[in-house]
């Protein structure tokens, strides 16, 4: 009879203690949409550039060199991180590549000694592999939404008639690339403003049109 009761009491006491160790179960962490910041940084900053590059404001070039450096290139890298970690493949794809081109363009800009040496050429290989980038990103882009999908359209384009504009030399194509660059630009704008205000509505108010 003791024998039992002591069986009974150890059974117990191994109870309690493993509930004791066992360690409460964790929340779920809950990360802020980067693609808000990501898309933003990036509307901004090609708005800017756009400006100069369609002729409408030709002191833009200028002013964009500040906002290439911080906003487009590293806010919208460290929004490219966050979506690493949220484990987001394409936008970490996209706005950590596109941060970096605004790095590489801000530092390209403050280097006249490279931009010169590279010559129309090498800015027209540069952004010509930048071109092929957006048009493999596009591709991608399909099966995210309808907001984002025309916004890769709209780079990729961009990046098209820059490119020819630099290697021929023609300016026309060159403001053409800025007229859809403000494009691109606006259709950034307005995905990211979706983002920010569907999360902060907690309900759709702004569509994007998810791909089925």
């Amino acid at each position: 009879m003791s024998t039992i009761t002591t069986d009974h009491r150890s059974s117990r006491s191994q109870e309690f203690d493993s509930r004791a160790v066992t360690p409460p179960a964790s929340e779920p962490r809950i990360i802020a949409d980067p693609a808000a910041l990501g898309l933003g940084a990036f509307a901004l900053t090609t708005f800017m550039l756009s400006l100069a590059n369609s002729g409408i404001v030709a002191g833009a070039g200028a002013a964009v060199l500040a906002i290439a450096l911080f906003y487009g290139g590293l806010a919208q890298l460290g929004a490219g991180m966050w979506e690493f970690v949220k484990g987001n493949t394409f936008g970490a794809t996209a706005f950590t590549s596109y941060g970096a081109f605004w790095l590489a363009f801000w530092w390209l800009l403050t280097n006249p000694g490279v931009e010169k040496a590279a010559g129309a050429g090498g800015v027209g290989a540069f952004l010509l592999a930048w071109t092929i980038f957006s048009a493999l990103m596009t591709v991608a882009s399909k099966k995210t939404n309808a907001v984002l999908f025309a916004t890769f359209v709209a780079v990729t384009l961009t990046f098209v008639a820059l490119t020819i504009g630099a290697f021929t030399g023609v300016v026309g194509i060159t403001r053409l690339g800025g007229w859809l660059g403000l494009v691109a630009a606006g259709l950034a704008w307005y995905g990211s403003f979706a983002v920010v205000t569907n999360a902060t509505w907690k309900r759709v108010v702004l569509p994007v049109w998810p791909s089925a």
